[in-house]
C-alpha cells in the first residue's frame, strides 16, 4: 500500500499545507484547494499563513509537490485527506457547510480502494454520519465495500514553530480495523512524535473535541478566578504563582479565547451532547465565561479611565494586537474584535496597530482597519492585547498623555506602567 501511496490534501490552510508539504517528503503529493489565488501563491513559493517557510515550500515544490485548483489533477490519487475548517456560525451553531464541499470533491475522483481521512474537527459521529454518505451519494461507491475512511483529529498549533506537525503524536483511526492500521503506517512514517490508534472513528473524534473543550473550561476557570481577586483588590497573576509552587496545580492563565479550535470545539460537543438528550452545563459555562472577556476589558478600561478623570467620549486608545494569538497573522475568530466593539459604544477613537495582521482580511471579515504601522500619534489608553515579539521593544509609556490608562490583557508588560490586567 505505502509504495503506490498517492496522497491528496484537500484544504490548503493553517492544517492542510503543512501535512501536505510533511507527506510530500515521503509520498507523491497533490494539494487541492478551491483558492485559486492562494494556489498561485503557494505556487510561487510563498505561504501568506506563514506556517510552511518559504524554504521548506520551494524545497517541496522542487521536489514534485504541486498545488491545484484542479480537480482533474487529484483524480490519480489514492489516499485522500480532507482539511477544511469547521466553523460556528453566528448563533454558534457548527457549520458543516465547507466538509461538505470537501466530500463532494472527493465523491467526485474517488475510486475503488481508495482511502479518505477526515483532519477537520467534528463531533462524534460526523465522518461517518454526515461526511460519508455524501461521498458514497457523489462516487456511486459503498462504503467500506468499495472505498475505507479514517479520521486523524489536527492539531496544529499557529504561529508554533517548535511543536510543528511532526513534532506532535498524532491520533488516527479507521473505518475497520484493517484499515485503521494502514492508516496509522502512512502516519507514523512521517510523525516523528508518533501516532496514537484509537480503536474506531468516534473515539478519535472525540477525543479531539475533549482536548481544546478542557484547555477551554481551565481557561474559564481562571478567568472567573481574575474577575473575583481583580474585586478583592489582589493581582491574578500573584495568587496563580503562589499556588503554581503545588507539584499538580495547573498552571493556566487568564486571557482571551479566540481560534479556529478553543473557541469553537465545545460548541460541537454541546450540540452532540443536546441531540443525544444531555444539556451540558460546565462546557457551555466555560463558553459564556470567555466570550464575555473582550467587553470585561474593554469596561475594565473605561472604569480606570474615569476614576483618573480622563474625559472618554471622543479619547483616543491604543489597541496593541489583533490576531488571536502572538506572533502569527491568523485573525479568525479572534476576541480583540470584542474588546473594539465594546469600547466603540463609548464613542471613542480606536486605532489597532498589528504588524501580523492583514489590513485586507481584518478589513473584510470584520469591518475594521488595521494599521501595520506604529502610529505618532498620542492615546489616552492602551490595551496590550496580543503578546507579538514586536511589542516587546515598544515603549508604551511614549505613546500616551500624560494622565493616561495601560490594560494588559496578557500579562507581559512591566507592572509599573501598567493600571490593570487580568
Amino acid at each position: 500500500m505505502m509504495e503506490q501511496t498517492k496522497i491528496c490534501v484537500i484544504g490548503l490552510g493553517y492544517v492542510g499545507l503543512p501535512l501536505a508539504r510533511l507527506f510530500s517528503t515521503k509520498y507523491q503529493t497533490v494539494g487541492f484547494d478551491m483558492n485559486q489565488n492562494r494556489v498561485d501563491a503557494l505556487m510561487k513559493g510563498h505561504d501568506a499563513t506563514l506556517e510552511v517557510s518559504d524554504e521548506l515550500l520551494q524545497s517541496a515544490i522542487k521536489n514534485g509537490f504541486k498545488c491545484t485548483a484542479n480537480i482533474e489533477d487529484i483524480r490519480n490519487c489514492n489516499f485522500y485527506v480532507v482539511a477544511v475548517p469547521t466553523p460556528v456560525d453566528e448563533n454558534n451553531n457548527p457549520d458543516l457547510t465547507p466538509l461538505y464541499g470537501a466530500s463532494t470533491t472527493v465523491g467526485k475522483v474517488i475510486s475503488k480502494g481508495d482511502i479518505v481521512v477526515y483532519e477537520s474537527t467534528v463531533y462524534p459521529g460526523v465522518t461517518e454520519d454526515e461526511c460519508i454518505p455524501v461521498v458514497e451519494k457523489v462516487s456511486g461507491l459503498k462504503f467500506n465495500v468499495d472505498f475505507f475512511a479514517g479520521y486523524s483529529p489536527e492539531r496544529i498549533n499557529p504561529g508554533d514553530k517548535l511543536h510543528t506537525v511532526e513534532k506532535i503524536k498524532k491520533v488516527t483511526s479507521g473505518s475497520t480495523p484493517e484499515i485503521g492500521k494502514k492508516v496509522n503506517e502512512i502516519y507514523s512514517s512521517v510523525i516523528t512524535a508518533g501516532t496514537h490508534l484509537a480503536p474506531s472513528l468516534k473515539v478519535a473524534e472525540a477525543a479531539k473535541v475533549i482536548e481544546n473543550s478542557q484547555r477551554d473550561i481551565n481557561i474559564a476557570f481562571v478567568n472567573e478566578l481574575s474577575k473575583i481577586f481583580t474585586a478583592l483588590g489582589i493581582d491574578t497573576n500573584d495568587v496563580l504563582e503562589a499556588a503554581s509552587t503545588k507539584w499538580n496545580f495547573l498552571p493556566f492563565k487568564p486571557g482571551l479565547v479566540g481560534g479556529h479550535c478553543i473557541g469553537v470545539d465545545p460548541y460541537y460537543l454541546a450540540q452532540c451532547a443536546q441531540r443525544h438528550g444531555y444539556n451540558p452545563e460546565i462546557i457551555l459555562a466555560g463558553r459564556r465565561m470567555n466570550d464575555g472577556m473582550g467587553e470585561y476589558v474593554a469596561n475594565q478600561t473605561i472604569k480606570l479611565m474615569l476614576k483618573k478623570g480622563i474625559q472618554v467620549l471622543n479619547s483616543k486608545v491604543l489597541i496593541l494586537g489583533f490576531t488571536f494569538k502572538e506572533n502569527c497573522p491568523d485573525v479568525r475568530n479572534t476576541k480583540v474584535i470584542d474588546i473594539y466593539k465594546a469600547l466603540k459604544e463609548y464613542n471613542l477613537n480606536i486605532t489597532v496597530y498589528d504588524p501580523w495582521a492583514n489590513p485586507s482580511i481584518v478589513e473584510h471579515e470584520y469591518g475594521i482597519q488595521v494599521v501595520n504601522e506604529l502610529p505618532a500619534e498620542k492615546f489616552d489608553a492602551a490595551i496590550a492585547a496580543v503578546a507579538h515579539k514586536e511589542f516587546e521593544s515598544v515603549d508604551v509609556q511614549s505613546l500616551l498623555q500624560k494622565d493616561h490608562v495601560v490594560f494588559d490583557v496578557k500579562g507581559t508588560l512591566n507592572r509599573e506602567i501598567i493600571d490593570g490586567r487580568l
